[in-house]
């Protein structure tokens, strides 16, 4: 089957090896670390079949993007297949490149350039069933003021589906990209990758929107190399699936380069937001911020764990870790695991994370002005992500993350008037902070 998919000679190349080094591969465990608390052992591979080709369907989903304005490029991802290309005249005159990535000229290049071998056994199963990779290149010096936008749709029942993007950021050049994740009710898997490199000086602002349906299982990865005095602002709303996981990892590689991590997370029902985190200074001067916060009603839970490593070469490293989450109802669990690895000295590093209810004494002060008690929950949940959305790479971004947020506390008051529920006591605050200067 992957023998058959589409693409240059060097692409059938990578599938090839992949697929014949798969036996190798350990299959995912909850007693590794980075699959701690996971689902993992749910996953059962023969339920679902990678695409051979693209899968016929009576459905078609439209999404509106007139909220982004102006665009530099569109492309729409369907099961893994690239089916729409478009760009703006003046970012082709730019020399942006935004399509397959067997019509580029350098497209093997892209391949492994932020991650040099897959993260863990999905990572191979999206290089050797991956049908379409989709290149964004924005050449040196180019600064894009329009935002290029990747639709990431999965319409195909039962199937195992691979999608990946790969992001070049060149030398001095800026971009913003967009990923939009969404799927019909389909029961699928979904393994998308993203790879994204920034050179020297440049500056590259990424946004992933998750909303798959309440029945898809995806297992995500990112991976961003930043290059000496390049800068990553990476964006993440974890809204929709079963079971979501995302992991990030951020390699700040050159002197000065900086990275910047954001997530808003809303877990309903029996949903799985999962989140891994690795912010990996290997170079001198460089700087990460991390700031993820979720709300979590009915049973859902979130995982959030978090890795800041120095390297030895890494002296004055800046770096900060923060998780916050919020639970609004009794079954509802997150787990926060966040930490520190340094191996030099002359580094400032901090981590810190809370989980507990909605805070008592803020909404009784709501409540003594004459606020009901489910409009001082809303305000207050509205306000605990906004300093979140403030830091989304595009207006249009933070407000599709505000309209989600309001559809689930909408969804939240209606299930409190049907049953008068009110949320959790204060039953528990847990929460560990450092600040180490050394």
């Amino acid at each position: 089957m992957s023998a058959g998919l589409p693409g240059p000679d060097w692409l059938a190349s990578i599938r090839r090896l992949t697929v014949d080094g798969l036996d190798g591969v350990a299959h995912p465990d909850t007693d590794e670390e980075v699959w701690r608390y996971s689902r993992i052992g749910e996953v059962d591979l023969d339920q679902y079949s990678p695409l051979k080709r693209q899968r016929g369907s009576d459905t078609v989903v439209q999404r509106d993007l007139s909220a982004y304005g102006e665009m530099a490029g569109v492309v729409v991802v369907r099961n893994g297949w690239v089916t729409e290309v478009t760009s703006s005249s003046d970012s082709v005159k730019a020399g942006v490149y935004v399509g397959p990535v067997g019509n580029t000229s350098d497209g093997e290049a892209l391949f492994g350039a932020a991650a040099e071998e897959p993260a863990d056994l999905y990572g191979h199963l999206n290089r050797a069933f991956g049908p379409e990779p989709v290149a964004v290149v924005v050449p040196d010096g180019v600064r894009l003021e329009t935002p290029i936008v990747v639709v990431v749709l999965t319409d195909a029942d039962r199937a195992a589906v691979f999608p990946r993007v790969l992001v070049r950021c060149g030398e001095d050049a800026a971009a913003t990209v967009v990923e939009l994740h969404t799927s019909t009710e389909v029961d699928s898997l979904v393994v998308p990758v993203l790879e994204a490199t920034v050179g020297r000086g440049g500056y590259l602002r990424h946004g992933l929107v998750q909303e798959l349906g309440s029945r898809v299982f995806q297992l995500g990865h990112q991976a961003f190399r930043v290059d000496q005095a390049g800068r990553i602002d990476a964006f993440v709303a974890g809204l929709g699936g079963d079971y979501a996981r995302t992991r990030t990892d951020c390699r700040l590689v050159g002197r000065g380069a900086e990275g910047r991590l954001a997530a808003a997370y809303f877990g309903e029902r029996a949903q799985t937001l999962d989140f891994r985190t690795f912010q990996d200074h290997a170079a001198p001067d460089t700087r990460s911020e991390l700031l993820f916060k979720g709300a979590l009603d009915g049973a859902s839970r979130s995982i959030y764990t978090g890795l800041i490593r120095v390297r030895p070469e890494a002296v004055r490293t800046v770096a900060h870790q923060t998780n916050r989450n919020v639970k609004l109802s009794l079954d509802a669990w997150a787990e926060s695991v966040p930490n520190l690895e340094i191996e030099t000295d002359d580094v400032v590093c901090s981590h810190a994370s809370t989980v507990s209810p909605v805070d008592e004494d803020q909404r009784f002060f709501l409540e003594s002005r004459g606020v009901p008690t489910v409009a001082a929950e809303r305000l207050l949940l509205e306000g605990f992500f906004e300093d979140v959305a403030a830091e989304a790479p595009h207006p249009a971004v933070a407000d599709a993350l505000r309209q989600a947020l309001a559809d689930r506390l909408d969804r939240r008051d209606v299930a409190h008037r049907e049953v008068g529920a009110v949320a959790p006591e204060a039953e528990s605050i847990s929460g560990a902070g450092t600040e180490v200067p050394s």
